[in-house]
């Protein structure tokens, strides 16, 4: 029957990367919860630079923290993430610090769809503040230092192409919707319809 929609017709218009997304952003923002959804909803693989990291070395982020030092750490990061980006498009998740090295911003940025997702302290705060396996929170001020790496680091995730500001009362699939909208209409997915 003439304009009845197909399953072929109905898959083909499921929205689709037209290119890797990679999300940024402080611990605790959201980066990988969020990617989570993206890669479901979209149909592709969820990538994380951390958990490759991880699986490669065969060492919790925080070994390899306490054992070579953060350089060490902020190299094999690097190279990950620039093997990440040879594959098929996918959802990349990042370490809050891998947005830090103008290199890794320069790789990004010109192989794929930066997204920053931007959140504030308390929303954080509330989210790490539990959690063992932040290397960078174990001082014995975790807050201030969280607050610290904030303050700096927010002015170079505000060089990120793309933002969206996460809000406490939001869940994880409707902040995934809000980053969607905001991805298509920078033509990094193409056919979404909200």
């Amino acid at each position: 029957m003439m304009g009845e929609t197909t399953p072929q017709s109905r898959e083909d218009e499921a929205p689709r990367l037209a290119r890797t997304i990679v999300l940024v952003g402080m611990m605790g923002a959201g980066k990988t919860a969020v990617g989570r959804a993206l890669a479901t909803r979209l149909g592709v693989e969820m990538r994380d630079s951390d958990a490759e990291i991880v699986a490669s070395s065969q060492l919790s982020i925080a070994e390899i923290f306490e054992r070579y030092g953060e350089p060490f750490f902020r190299e094999k990061e690097s190279a990950v993430i620039a093997r990440l980006l040879e594959g098929e498009p996918c959802i990349l998740s990042t370490g809050g610090g891998a947005w830090m090295s103008e290199g890794n911003r320069a790789l990004l940025t010109e192989r794929a769809a930066v997204l920053w997702l931007k959140a504030d302290l308390e929303l954080l705060w509330s989210r790490v503040r539990h959690k063992t396996t932040r290397p960078l929170l174990r001082t014995s001020a975790p807050k201030k230092t969280l607050t610290e790496l904030l303050a700096a680091r927010e002015p170079v995730y505000a060089l990120a192409p793309l933002s969206v500001h996460v809000q406490a009362d939001w869940s994880i699939e409707e902040t995934a919707e809000r980053v969607l909208a905001v991805l298509a209409e920078a033509g990094a997915v193409e056919g979404y319809a909200r």
